[in-house]
């Protein structure tokens, strides 16, 4: 048995290129960087090195995910599988390029850290809101509401169940 997966988590280079194939579906592609740092043991000197790596994404959701949010800078993880393709160059030589690919069915990508605008909210568990709570409450596409019935905000009513 022999497993070809590859989990990176790091910052995007430059902002992703879409592009559209003949079939109509999109393909994006970006740069992205992975660090580590460490302190010279001979001069104290604080070290990083840094590994540039391709991503290519055929998975359409994902696809349109990176279109619409994923930009120079972005932290986001990615898994995928390693491939390395041959290519010629306008010389003539061949090349090779390695990617990390997100395929149509498998493989998974993620945005890491919190969006730019967006508040913490104590009341929210971990969530992060990018709209009000009254704003969050008129949006349909929130799928819950932001107060109980009564006016109470929702986490105060949950309180109220806990048994210890």
């Amino acid at each position: 048995m022999s497993i070809n997966r590859a989990i990176l988590l790091g910052h995007v280079g430059g902002d992703p290129e879409i592009r559209t194939v003949q079939s109509g579906d999109k393909i994006a592609s970006f740069s992205l960087a992975t660090s580590e740092q460490w302190r010279d043991k001979a001069t104290g000197e604080r070290r990083e090195s840094t590994e540039w790596h391709r991503v290519v994404v055929f998975n359409q959701p994902l696809v349109g995910i990176v279109e619409q949010y994923v930009k120079k800078g972005s932290k986001v993880s990615v898994q995928g599988q390693i491939k390395t393709r041959k290519w010629q160059a306008n010389d003539g030589s061949d090349r090779y390029s390695t990617e990390i690919v997100i395929g149509r069915f498998d493989g998974s990508l993620g945005l890491e850290g919190s969006p730019k605008g967006a508040e913490r909210d104590e009341h929210a568990y971990g969530q992060t809101r990018a709209k009000p709570a009254r704003e969050a409450a008129d949006d349909p596409r929130m799928g819950m509401a932001s107060s109980a019935p009564s006016g109470r905000p929702l986490a105060d009513d949950l309180n109220d169940d806990i048994p210890f």
